[in-house]
């Protein structure tokens, strides 16, 4: 009898989560190992309500724009949280499980949903339930893997991500350039939480430092005395000046929201980095003509599929591809991963790494890629990111003037389980 498979989404969505998705769902179809397809309907929220989305039984059509449909809109995702308190969270996991006939089990996500993955997992094996677990990496902040070993050379989403800002800050400094008499300084905020990865890649906008621009990321640890002096010395000679700031640059008083996993949510909180930068070097007073004025890009930053990466579209896929195969050959475990090859051409090869050496991991940015300005990063960061921002544009379906994304039917699985309360 063939076993069923069930994936899931986590976390933040990416403008690739939905072609990672693809990746399996392909890969899975052209093996006969498998039976019927089901999505966890938002996440491991959808598998603990025994929501099951039939993925089987959607049209080939819906599913092949999963490649250029962005977020997580077609099988949603969450951010509930296992924990290891709460037991019966993990029983009704593997009584779903059992229920549906679920022999493989995959995680889209990042550090926290291969922490999941990986408790399944030993859980499953512990009880002597059949279930292969693998995980399938994402994140748009870029901090998955570890500092000592190279783990992943870079998560699904990044590259989609930095593409946005490489474009952005394009764009943002036509408008500063022209509006400078009235608005010298335009600060924007890039998300990324306490890595600056994200924040960074708005050097791929002006690789040759034609802009008076800086960066200031959550590594870099400047005050707003420090950066007001900064800014300062930039306009008395450029008159103008553009901040590109790490959602996570450590300033007090933004009054900090957090979600389940006890991560910070910046574009939830009272206050944004950005606003209280600006607020207070209109405070202080600028030494040229004119005020500072600020931007928050929000959730456009993970779900612009304009703006998504070519390579990273591919990528995603890719290594939705390999956690089928690495599921098949390997057993559970593990986590479909990308590394970069030696040379001075981009090209990548996939593999494997255990779950728990994933679990809970955070990579750093280097500090090595930090300038010494502190307000900007080397050329080796700019060697690192910009392969993976492609070139060109992805072409996106277009139906009377408006994108055609996924829209799968709510088919769901027959309840089996009785009703449980989250």
């Amino acid at each position: 009898m063939k076993k069923n498979v069930l994936v899931a989404q986590s976390g933040g969505p990416s403008p690739v989560i939905n072609s990672s998705l693809l990746g399996v769902i392909r890969g899975c179809q052209s093996y006969d190992c498998f039976g019927t397809i089901y999505g966890g309907y938002h996440g491991i929220e959808g598998v603990l309500k025994e929501e099951l989305i039939n993925i089987s039984a959607q049209e080939d059509e819906e599913i092949s724009l999963l490649r250029t449909t962005p977020a997580a809109g077609s099988i949603g995702t969450c951010r509930y949280k296992l924990k290891g308190d709460k037991p019966e969270d993990f029983d009704r996991v593997l009584e779903v499980i059992k229920a549906h006939n679920i022999g493989y089990f995959f995680y889209i996500g990042g550090n926290d949903s291969m922490d999941t993955a990986n408790k399944v997992s030993i859980l499953a094996k512990e009880r002597g339930i059949e279930l292969i677990a693998t995980g399938v990496p994402k994140t748009i902040d870029n901090d998955l893997g570890d500092d000592e070993e190279i783990l992943i050379d870079h998560t699904p989403g990044y590259g989609s991500c930095a593409k946005y800002w490489a474009h952005y800050i394009q764009q943002l400094n036509e408008e500063n350039m022209g509006s400078s008499p009235a608005d010298p300084v335009t600060i924007v905020q890039a998300m990324g939480r306490k890595i600056g990865f994200i924040a960074a890649a708005a050097r791929l906008g002006d690789p040759n430092r034609e802009m008076p621009m800086q960066i200031y990321m959550a590594e870099t640890g400047h005050s707003l005395e420090e950066v007001a002096e900064n800014v300062n010395s930039m306009l008395k000679t450029s008159k103008r000046a553009i901040l590109v700031v790490n959602e996570g640059l450590d300033v007090s008083g933004i009054g900090e929201a957090k979600d389940a996993f006890g991560h910070v949510e910046y574009s939830a909180s009272k206050m944004t980095v950005a606003q209280l930068l600006c607020n207070y070097l209109n405070d202080k007073g600028l030494p040229v003509r004119g005020m500072a004025r600020c931007a928050v890009p929000g959730c456009d930053q993970r779900n612009s599929v304009i703006f998504a990466s070519p390579v990273d579209l591919n990528e995603a896929y890719n290594l939705g591809l390999k956690a089928v195969e690495i599921a098949i050959k390997e057993g559970s475990g593990y986590m479909s991963t990308i590394l970069r090859c030696q040379g001075d051409i981009y090209n990548v090869y996939y593999d494997k790494v255990p779950l728990e050496k994933m679990a809970n991991s955070e990579k750093h940015f280097p500090k090595s890629w930090i300038d010494e300005s502190r307000t900007d990063v080397t050329d080796d960061f700019i060697n690192y990111a910009r392969p993976l921002i492609g070139e060109g544009f992805v072409s996106v379906p277009v139906v009377k003037g408006l994108m055609r994304f996924t829209k799968f039917k709510p088919i769901f699985a027959e309840k089996k389980l009785s009703i449980y309360s989250i």
